[in-house]
């Protein structure tokens, strides 16, 4: 149970502080993305630059990343091939936070995106000096952070987790005697509690798509189609993650769709990633999890509406003029930087693959 002062309440109670920006995709005619296509191919090989894009992202930004000899994956995964590849400017198609993560990491190389404005509620719904402030009322404990924050949240952690790894770090820390303080996406920090039994102070935020899925509505799909797996990511609320056939990452996800025998999945995460299973499982079918509010005032849907701000035109736009770099405070940055290696260093003496995880 938890137990609660002050301080942990308001962030228990608190109301969303941000705006949920509208959905909207961007709209090519096949000449005019064909076109655009080969500007940005041109571009990228006189900038001697390379995409890097998440699997949320629109389906034509993953495959001229893929084309071009890119790569699409998750955040910590993106950061690493750019720390990686030759080339001396990164073009990261997704949110800041990747964007950011990619320069801590690679801080000699420019860092460009489509669309500095494209962020994540779960960056927004955990801001820098509210954490240091909650920090400092619980400073018995180990601040362990996901990957799905700010450089400043990061610089004030002990730890970086990512989806994948989050539960046996925790568990680790947890065996020592550690109590946690973790943050910011609630319902990944119930899974994790629930599976390690760790000693967990929670802070109030959610992805707004994940929170999106409802337990009851995902139950009346299954109804209708008994012979379908359920994927689901752990942002998702614990109703949904009840009903799953497998929980995990993107990546894991993406592999149960691959190995799991069945023809048929209804997956609970942002429907950007059906390009990919529909790649790692072809002939097999990708149903979208239901949401609450399909309407016109739904914001979400199954679809981030700040990875939709990425398009071809954003992307060629920032190659053309070198615009929306990413730019962080050195002493933050290095600061930033500790917590993830500790997380590199602990998969790394797990023996599990220190990179190309595609976690968050």
């Amino acid at each position: 149970m938890i137990s609660f002062n002050p301080i942990r309440e308001r962030h228990l109670v608190k109301t969303r502080s941000y705006e949920v920006p509208e959905t909207v995709t961007e709209q090519l005619g096949a000449e005019e993305r064909a076109s655009l296509v080969e500007k940005i191919k041109r571009l990228l090989r006189d900038r001697k630059a390379v995409i890097v894009a998440h699997y949320y992202t629109d389906s034509a930004l993953q495959q001229l990343a893929d084309e071009t000899g890119g790569h699409v994956s998750d955040s910590l995964d993106m950061a690493r091939f750019g720390y990686e590849h030759p080339a001396s400017t990164l073009v990261v198609a997704g949110v800041r936070f990747m964007g950011e993560t990619a320069k801590i990491l690679n801080p000699e190389k420019r860092v460009l995106m489509p669309d500095l404005e494209a962020t994540c509620s779960l960056d927004l719904g955990c801001p820098a000096e509210e954490f240091s402030a909650f920090c400092d009322a619980h400073p018995d404990r180990t601040v362990v952070v996901y990957a799905n924050t700010s450089a400043r949240v990061k610089a004030r952690a002990d730890w970086v987790v990512t989806s994948s790894s989050a539960v046996d770090i925790v568990a680790h820390l947890a065996a020592g005697g550690e109590k946690i303080l973790w943050a910011p996406d609630k319902y990944l920090g119930g899974y994790i509690r629930e599976h390690t039994g760790a000693d967990m102070v929670l802070w109030n935020a959610a992805c707004v798509v994940h929170e999106e899925f409802k337990g009851f509505e995902l139950g009346a799909l299954r109804r209708q189609h008994p012979d379908a797996k359920v994927l689901v990511h752990p942002e998702s609320p614990a109703s949904v993650v009840a009903q799953a056939d497998a929980v995990g990452s993107t990546s894991a996800l993406i592999k149960a769709a691959r190995e799991l025998d069945a023809s048929k999945f209804i997956v609970a995460t942002d429907k950007g990633i059906f390009y990919k299973m529909q790649q790692a499982a072809p002939g097999k079918q990708f149903i979208e999890a239901p949401t609450a509010g399909r309407s016109a005032t739904c914001k979400s849907c199954g679809h981030c509406p700040w990875m939709a701000m990425n398009g071809l035109g954003k992307l060629a736009a920032c190659l053309e003029n070198g615009d929306n770099e990413i730019l962080l405070d050195p002493q933050i940055a290095a600061r930033a930087r500790v917590p993830i290696m500790r997380l590199l260093d602990f998969t790394k003496g797990r023996g599990q693959a220190v990179f190309g995880t595609n976690d968050a």
